[in-house]
């Protein structure tokens, strides 16, 4: 019984109502609203928007304009500023973390490329060994070769002889389509086989591959052949004929190349990857907040230094008013007018050079908090509202806990200890592709040929007639099969190439071992060093404070003893500077102990949990909880007092 194929006219029309569903769905999906948030390792659904997989995907804008919170924070031509704020801002506009902020999208992408089976890109700060790339994933479906075709049907001699069925395919299933039509001329030599001396031969010709490999190394394909030829020729039993083959094979490793891990090498690493530039960007956003903070008290510590050189000039001013009238009345040497009038002068260019400073380091902070030059920014002065913190003993932790902490938390030690894993991966993995290449395979393929049949005489005959669905159901009854399978080994003799990847594999591994203990080292002596500059940072600032007590209580006797004649305005004025160099010196020394603190938590890696910094927050570029620095009970003054915020 012959087997026909239904019209293909009402199956046509569905697939064409689908395509424009699945086209105008496409119109309609909105763009992307989770911006960095997005988990860029899922590709687009297929279903039912058919073409999804091939266009274009949009992504978030590039943000190139600064936050509201930036202009929202400036009244009066001042940026009124405390450090959450000056934090949050850096969050939302800094370009160094704006920059690192791409990294994990970048790695998510090698996710969703390795998921198709292909090599990872790699990522900076991401290690991808070089020994992954030996023997790389998948031979394409073009391997499936040895299975297309039509095979011998229609031709004069048997099939059968030699068979071997690679490994073909990628992770992500592929469908391949072919159809050609040719048309050939061909003078002969004899007509004893077509009865002519010229055939002219007519082929039209079509195929279909389906190919797809396992992550065990499992790879298959489905092939579908066809081809309808008609000839000149008079001695063919069908003309025209159509011949159609299906074939059906698998190839499965049984040494190298077998396994999950080795075949999913690529999206192993990828994976851990985004995990490792989750470090790299945790690690980017740890350096701006410690750039920040320590810009913040430079600028207050440099605002300190305008209010000491402005009250300097105030002192030395009224000593050059008093000492001035006192020359007038005549019961004063001109001499100490002038020496009062040169360190009014002195104290002029203090306070110059302070005020420049100022506007420098507010320049820098700007520069921190913002991403493009603003006008209004430009013209506006910070107010800085958090003060610089008097040490406290609860502020310098114990070595051990300290200790503990930066091993867990240190995002650059975790950034190494990733790269480590991975490089794991490529030893598993080299080791693997040391054993010999032996898989086994296994194919099917049945063949059709129907046609036309001719006479004796070379002419149609009515009543045998055929044609691609009679091919088809030949084919797919298995009216003519093919079994084939077998074994394929590979044994390179002395493996000197695998045996180069491994080596090199195991010696890199012992490299980023040593690596990783440098590190555990280095932090090991940052923390040290840390805890060594509070405990110095408070032991200064408290010299600070009593040099700075005992300096104004001097000032103060000499000002007396010159108001009763047992003084000179020279020794006024040497005190007076001895004050005002203690002062600068007790700004210095409290801001050196704040910037301490700053490293304190940077080296124990918990920078971001003591500012109340949220990681989503840092990587969305929005902050939706202002950072709670722990600097806001109390804070220094020039005056030497305790403040609240």
């Amino acid at each position: 019984m012959r087997v026909r194929f239904c019209r293909p006219a009402p199956l046509m029309a569905l697939v064409l109502c689908w395509m424009a569903l699945a086209v105008q769905l496409v119109a309609q999906t909105p763009g992307n609203t989770q911006g960095f948030l997005r988990d860029f390792s899922k590709g687009p659904s297929w279903f039912p928007t058919f073409f999804r997989p091939y266009q274009s995907q949009p992504i978030f804008p590039t943000m190139t304009e600064n936050s509201d919170r930036l202009h929202n924070l400036i009244h009066d031509g001042k940026l009124e500023l405390s450090l959450a704020d000056a934090l949050a801002l850096a969050l939302e506009n800094n370009l160094d973390i704006a920059v690192q902020r791409y990294l994990i999208p970048i790695s998510q992408t090698d996710v969703l490329r390795t998921s198709g089976g292909q090599a990872a890109r790699g990522v900076q700060g991401a290690l991808v060994p070089g020994g992954l790339s030996s023997g790389a994933l998948g031979a394409g479906i073009s391997a499936a070769g040895s299975g297309g075709g039509v095979g011998s049907a229609g031709g004069i001699t048997g099939g059968g002889g030699s068979v071997n069925i690679p490994s073909v395919g990628n992770f992500d299933p592929a469908v391949s389509f072919n159809f050609s039509w040719d048309r050939a001329s061909t003078p002969l030599n004899t007509a004893a086989v077509t009865g002519i001396n010229n055939v002219t031969s007519y082929a039209t010709a079509y195929g279909g591959t389906y190919a797809q490999l396992f992550p065990t190394g499992t790879s298959y394909f489905v092939s579908l052949n066809g081809q309808r030829q008609s000839s000149t020729s008079r001695n063919l039993v069908f003309n025209p004929s159509v011949a159609t083959r299906l074939s059906i094979g698998f190839n499965q490793p049984l040494l190298s190349g077998l396994g999950i891990q080795s075949n999913e090498r690529f999206l192993i690493v990828a994976r851990n990857n985004t995990r490792v530039t989750q470090e790299t960007f945790r690690l980017q956003v740890v350096g701006t907040v410690v750039q920040v903070e320590n810009t913040y008290w430079d600028l207050a510590q440099f605002q300190e230094n305008v209010k000491v050189a402005e009250q300097s000039l105030a002192v030395s001013q009224r000593l050059y008013e008093d000492n001035k009238k006192q020359a007038e009345i005549g019961t004063l040497a001109p001499l100490d007018v002038i020496s009062a009038e040169s360190e009014v002068a002195a104290r002029e260019r203090d306070l110059v050079v302070a005020r420049t400073n100022l506007q420098l380091q507010e320049t820098r902070l700007k520069n921190l908090l913002s991403r493009k030059p603003d006008p209004q920014l430009d013209a506006a002065r910070i107010d800085l509202s958090t003060r610089m913190p008097e040490p406290r003993d609860a502020d310098i932790p114990q070595l051990e806990n300290a200790l503990s902490n930066a091993v867990t938390n240190r995002p650059d030690l975790r950034q190494a200890e990733g790269n480590l894993q991975n490089q794991n991966i490529s030893v598993s993995y080299t080791q693997n592709s040391l054993r010999p290449a032996l898989s086994t395979f296994a194919m099917y393929a049945g063949s059709g040929l129907e046609g036309n049949r001719l006479d004796l005489l070379g002419r149609p005959d009515p009543a045998a007639r055929g044609g691609a669905s009679d091919a088809l159901g030949l084919t797919f009854g298995g009216d003519f099969p093919e079994y084939a399978g077998g074994l394929a080994l590979n044994l390179p003799f002395r493996n000197r190439s695998a045996q180069a990847d491994n080596l090199r594999a195991q010696l890199e591994k012992g490299q980023l071992e040593v690596g990783l203990q440098r590190s555990r080292n280095q932090i090991s002596l940052e923390v040290r060093q840390a805890i060594i500059g509070l405990q110095q940072g408070k032991a200064q600032v408290e010299a600070a404070h009593q040099s700075v007590r005992l300096a104004r209580e001097t000032f103060d006797a000499e000002q007396k003893k010159l108001a009763a004649g047992v003084s000179t305005s020279y020794n006024v004025i040497l005190r007076q500077r001895d004050l005002t160099t203690a002062l600068y010196a007790e700004v210095q020394a409290v801001d050196a102990y704040a910037k301490a603190l700053v490293e304190m938590d940077r080296a124990m890696g918990t920078s971001l949990d003591r500012n109340g910094i949220q990681f989503e927050d840092a990587l969305a570029g929005s902050v939706t909880k202002t950072p709670t620095p722990p600097f806001n009970v109390r804070g220094f003054t020039t005056e030497g007092q305790a403040g609240t915020r």
